[in-house]
């Protein structure tokens, strides 16, 4: 089958390259019995490649088993795969075959699989690597012959850093990776999308269509979509159903979209009227942490003041120079806020009356500031600046020559 027969037939929506790419990866690996791994967000369709891969493969008249790996409890996650003896624990009345019997000849689809526990891991691992696996609470060796295909949308490597996945086992599964992008990295597929799920409501919900206005279709191309395809069709059911008109507009759209309500800082959606351009999801992150270290020291800062307004507590000439910034003269000396200062801060002011400049709340300058004080910790090495930054090395120099930041 031709790329395109393959999207109409399992109901791929978009002309996105990647997304092209990556069904035609799945089309070329289906006939062998390699095992893939699909990464992607949440909400990206992952679910539908392993059957793309299963049903284009001599495998398709087995049997094809879809495993949620992070909805099962971890006490139960080995009887379910590989099954268990009667009387193996407490409840198991009868013995019961796991998934990985059952989908002997076939293929498993194992969702989630970065959920696994590293005791599962190792089983899983062996399965991979001799097909053999044991029940639980039997000592007898099974066989079986299972085509693996996970997804996850984990980082590999955060988790590999943090040991909480294997690497033996990352390596046996990765044989062949495949790529879903996020839908903000699909631009021109949003509208398809939103045009295909809005028609089927209506046709499901017997109402007219509903039809986007051109600041609405702005707002829909810039938003974010951290739930990608589900969260677009959920939407598109909401409005389906709650909206009388039929048309709407950027206004109506914006209640929809939970990241533009008020509660939430403009700037780190970096939005204009009509919802702006989206930012990436490493500068994000990285003003987050801007604004969780600041946070930090504003706490901090507020423990220290309360022990020097009390009188108590040891005074260094640092503390007395952040005090004098955060009162005016008048402050200290006319006692005009009631304040209880320590002595050392009075005397500081009694000596000078010279007003330091408040330390700018600029995310911005905090931005650059982070980004100064990991290039001099690291000596100018972009690589292990953007790790401490929680960034990519790419967004790092972009943000160097955006704000002409010297090395």
């Amino acid at each position: 089958m031709t790329i395109q027969e393959l999207k109409q037939k399992f109901g791929i929506i978009g002309n996105d390259t990647l997304l092209d790419r990556a069904v035609d990866i799945a089309r070329q690996v289906a006939p062998t019995d390699l095992n893939v791994v699909i990464n992607g967000e949440s909400g990206t369709g992952k679910e539908v490649f392993p059957q793309i891969i299963h049903q284009n493969s001599a495998r398709k008249h087995g049997p094809y088993i879809a495993v949620n790996c992070g909805a099962i409890p971890e006490g139960t996650i080995d009887s379910e795969l590989f099954g268990h003896e009667k009387g193996a624990f407490t409840g198991a009345t009868e013995a019961r075959k796991g998934y990985f019997e059952v989908a002997n000849g076939g293929t498993i689809f194992l969702d989630e699989v970065g959920e696994l526990p590293l005791a599962t891991q190792a089983r899983l691992l062996r399965v991979l690597e001799s097909g053999e696996y044991i029940k639980v609470g039997s000592s007898k060796v099974l066989k079986t012959d299972v085509r693996v295909v996970a997804a996850t949308n984990i980082n590999f490597y955060q988790a590999l850093e943090k040991e909480k996945f294997r690497p033996d086992l990352y390596y046996r599964l990765n044989t062949v990776p495949v790529y879903l992008p996020p839908l903000r990295e699909r631009k021109e597929d949003i509208h398809l999308l939103f045009r295909k799920f809005a028609n089927d409501f209506a046709a499901k919900y017997r109402m007219p269509v509903l039809r986007l206005l051109q600041d609405a279709e702005q707002v829909l191309t810039n938003y974010y979509w951290p739930g990608n395809i589900r969260q677009l069709k959920n939407i598109a059911e909401q409005l389906s159903i709650i909206e009388k008109s039929r048309e709407i507009n950027a206004e109506t759209l914006l209640k929809y979209l939970p990241q533009f309500s008020n509660n939430n800082v403009p700037s780190l959606m970096n939005t204009n009227s009509l919802g702006g351009s989206a930012f990436e999801s490493n500068d994000r992150e990285l003003i987050f942490k801007v604004i969780r270290d600041t946070r930090t020291e504003l706490n901090e800062l507020k423990k220290m003041v309360y022990d020097l307004v009390s009188g108590n507590g040891k005074v260094s000439g640092d503390d007395v120079q952040i005090i004098n910034r955060m009162y005016t003269p008048s402050d200290i000396l006319n006692n005009s806020n009631g304040l209880t200062l320590h002595p050392s801060v009075i005397q500081s002011q009694q000596t000078t009356q010279t007003i330091e400049v408040e330390e700018t709340l600029s995310l911005q300058d905090k931005e650059i500031d982070m980004i100064k004080k990991a290039l001099r910790k690291y000596k100018g090495k972009r690589k292990n600046a953007a790790k401490e930054l929680g960034i990519s090395e790419r967004t790092l120099y972009r943000k160097i020559n955006e704000f002409n930041i010297e090395e």
